[in-house]
């Protein structure tokens, strides 16, 4: 039985990095949002079902999978999953734990790159004097690769390989680095979530002003708390519930396997994995609550945030917002809440490296420094058409299909082998070797039975809108190349009928009848009210517009015709290398499975 070369230094480091493997940037930026969108307090009914019958139920089958595959000298989930399962088959599905961290942190790498690159704005002083407006442009010429606010060409690119470089560093030095980074990294973010949590729970209507006269944090926070029942019956809501706990937990990647891989063989996972969960829970509900809509709504009002909740509002409103503080107090503010988004990216990245350090130094003997420069140049040749092409949407593309489908996939296939294949009775008692708490009995038939129907509820139900993102159902200009270029929605509802208010050769101005959310706080529930919106096309020289003032044009109408070259053409890109990624890998496992058979390692 081989045993690891490496090991965690302590329980407290190992519990805060797999704290720091789930607390990420969707605690912060996503998990509010969600929260807006699905009910407000409502969601956290069904978030807390999901937690536990789901996420808890997977954070035992994967950390009981990974020290059991640690056990044998196996770190990564093709291995893991071929040790507990003996056929050829269950390797291939482990692929998935190392794929999905590679195509992951591609993007996600880039999103952190944002926090440093705003960490260091908010030192300038960047933001001083911006309006909310200006702040929300600073953001989206930002992300134009070809533009620079500091006069370093390629300013977001710089950024980027800055940051991936630095993971890189980290995770050459092995567990140890991951674990100091964790020990270091996480109580500074609990610290400074607490101090601007305290300052979202006190503002108060203190930022109210003449623009927003209603502005009041309550408002925001009594938003997020207050259910809304009738949301409880919406299947979508639910699917929401279930994608957070994914995506907050960190299930479903390959990450929690590899840590725990480097457990002793009869060290506690029990209670060190609900340890990790709900410390993740607590920083995503108590913490991650308490800033961005409070703050938000204590300036701007409920119904502005409301209407314009988003990944990327922390970056396009919380400057602005901290520039009512005051010149000093908006930088310490900046690097704080900048400083805190770091530190939950970085936690979560290095995590993403290490399934393919410990495939490629178990399988081919590499060392963890060719490993970690080896991840991070894979990670940057996948990562540079989500930053080149991000208004292209290639970056929410391999979100979807690396960040949401891949985790589900897995997750729904780890289960059913780990509950029908490797068996429930082992699988039981994996679970409770070493254990400081008694599991309740009733989990090993939530395992068995419920977090299987669930997992294989949550993967039917995406399968219409996985086959309408192949198909690229959500445009009308589903052609590469195109001589002809189509009106997209107004709405998002797609029944809105634009008119032409401007036009020239080059430009068109559509206004449109859209809805917008109005919060009743005497009745406390959101209502739908009509506003007349608009929206605006800008064509190249080669181009030329074909519609006339006062037309109506419904979406999928010609409007411009010319040489196109549309997103899809883009997208197609990224999927194209998504696939090559993952057969790459394949291909690894495969000359790693005859490695393993001619030198008499293999299970068949």
């Amino acid at each position: 039985m081989a045993k690891s070369a490496e090991s965690w230094g302590s329980r407290l480091g190992l519990i805060l990095a797999m704290a720091g493997n789930a607390v990420g940037l969707g605690n912060f930026l996503r998990f509010p949002v969600q929260a807006v969108e699905n009910g407000g307090g409502a969601f956290i009914i069904p978030y807390l079902v999901c937690f536990l019958l789901m996420g808890i139920p997977l954070l035992f089958i994967e950390w009981s999978s990974g020290r059991y595959g640690g056990k044998f000298g196996n770190h990564s989930t093709p291995y893991i999953l071929d040790t507990m399962i003996k056929g050829r088959v269950f390797k291939y599905i482990g692929v998935f734990g190392i794929f999905t961290n590679l195509a992951i942190v591609a993007y996600y790498a880039y999103i952190e790159s944002w926090t440093l690159s705003y960490v260091y704005h908010s030192l300038r002083g960047t933001f001083e004097g911006m309006s909310q407006g200006e702040v929300a442009g600073f953001f989206n010429s930002y992300v134009d690769v070809t533009r620079s606010s500091t006069g370093i060409p390629y300013e977001a690119i710089v950024f980027y390989v800055l940051c991936l470089a630095f993971n890189t560093y980290i995770l050459s030095k092995g567990i140890k680095g991951v674990e100091k980074v964790a020990k270091i990294g996480m109580p500074l973010l609990i610290l400074f979530g607490v101090v601007l949590a305290i300052r979202g729970y006190t503002l108060g209507d203190s930022g109210a002003s003449a623009l927003f006269p209603d502005a009041n944090a309550w408002d925001g926070l009594n938003f997020l708390w207050t259910p809304q029942y009738d949301s409880l019956l919406n299947p979508k809501v639910w699917l929401a519930a279930a994608g957070q706990i994914f995506f907050t937990l960190s299930v479903g990647m390959g990450t929690i396997h590899c840590y725990a891989s480097y457990v002793k063989s009869k060290d506690d996972i029990a209670l060190n994995s609900v340890s990790a969960g709900f410390m993740n829970g607590f920083v995503e509900v108590v913490l991650g609550s308490a800033i961005v809509i409070p703050i938000a709504a204590g300036y701007l009002g409920l119904d502005w945030v409301i209407n314009n909740a988003g990944f990327g509002m922390a970056f396009q409103t919380m400057p602005y917002l901290f520039q009512q503080w005051g010149p000093i107090l908006a930088a310490v503010g900046g690097v704080m809440w900048f400083g805190l988004l770091f530190f939950s990216g970085i936690t979560s990245s290095l995590a993403m490296g290490t399934p393919w350090l410990g495939f490629m130094r178990d399988e081919f003997g590499w060392s963890t420094n060719k490993g970690a420069w080896s991840f991070g140049a894979l990670a940057l040749i996948m990562g540079l058409p989500t930053v080149f092409f991000f208004q292209k949407g290639v970056f929410d593309d391999y979100d979807y299909w690396a960040g949401t489908v891949s985790l589900v996939f897995f997750a729904f296939f780890e289960v059913i082998t780990y509950s029908w294949v490797f068996g429930m009775n082992k699988g039981w008692a994996e679970i409770n070797s070493g254990a400081d708490i008694k599991v309740p009995l009733v989990y090993k038939y939530v395992i068995k039975f419920v977090t299987p129907v669930l997992l294989g509820w949550v993967f039917l139900a995406s399968l219409p809108s996985m086959l309408d993102k192949i198909t690229h159902q959500d445009t009308f200009n589903r052609d590469s190349f195109a001589e002809v270029y189509y009106a997209e929605n107004f709405d998002r509802s797609g029944n809105a009928i634009g008119t032409v208010e401007e036009v020239n050769p080059q430009y068109i101005k559509f206004s449109f009848e859209n809805t917008r959310k109005r919060y009743d706080k005497e009745n406390q529930v959101s209502l739908d009210e009509k506003f007349v919106d608009y929206k605006e096309y800008r064509f190249e020289e080669d181009q030329k517009t074909i519609v006339r003032v006062g037309d109506q044009i419904k979406p999928g109408a010609q409007i411009a015709t010319g040489s196109f070259v549309n997103d899809v053409f883009y997208k197609n890109i990224g999927r194209v290398m998504l696939v090559v990624l993952f057969l790459f890998i394949s291909l690894l496992v495969y000359l790693a499975f005859n490695k393993r058979r001619k030198e008499g390692r293999a299970t068949l």
